[in-house]
């Protein structure tokens, strides 16, 4: 198996992210910051990642942006998109994402299995880790939408 340092790890994320974004919608993303302690917007998706390196995958954008990628998930006029179909269509990102970088992990250290995603909402959300555990921050966007990604284990 092949061993992953964590700019690898994050390169792969940030790579099944963009492709995730750019086959639901027309957005291109590309990686703005790796600042670890970037604050999250109200609405976290989660999903579990269980290996040998068992972690976890959160991502995050504002509500504007979610309900402009919500509707080229489903069709709905960004105006129509409640904060329930936000929370599917974060669900359903965040899936898609750790799906995506699933395959990309194949016989590495880091293969994993995959939970059930769900959202974790809320204001002035922060996500702490112990200190000796290994956290990859992402901001990713364009001049129309923004996402924040961590993973961390």
């Amino acid at each position: 198996m092949k061993a992953l340092t964590p700019d690898e790890l994050g390169s792969i994320f940030s790579h099944a992210l963009t492709e995730v974004i750019s086959k639901i919608s027309s957005y291109s993303l590309d990686v703005l910051s790796t600042e670890k302690d970037a604050a999250f917007n109200e609405n976290v998706a989660v999903m579990s990642l269980n290996s040998n390196k068992s972690g976890m995958l959160f991502l995050s954008a504002e509500e504007p942006d979610m309900r402009a990628l919500c509707s080229c998930m489903t069709g709905v006029p960004e105006d129509e998109v409640s904060v329930e179909d936000i929370w599917d269509a974060l669900c359903e990102l965040v899936n898609m994402t750790a799906g995506n970088a699933k395959v990309q992990l194949f016989d590495t250290d880091h293969m994993f299995s995959l939970s059930s995603p769900f959202i974790i909402t809320g204001k002035d959300i922060s996500i702490i880790s112990k200190k000796r555990s290994t956290v990859i921050s992402r901001s990713l966007g364009n001049d129309e939408i923004s996402i924040k990604m961590k993973i961390a284990y």
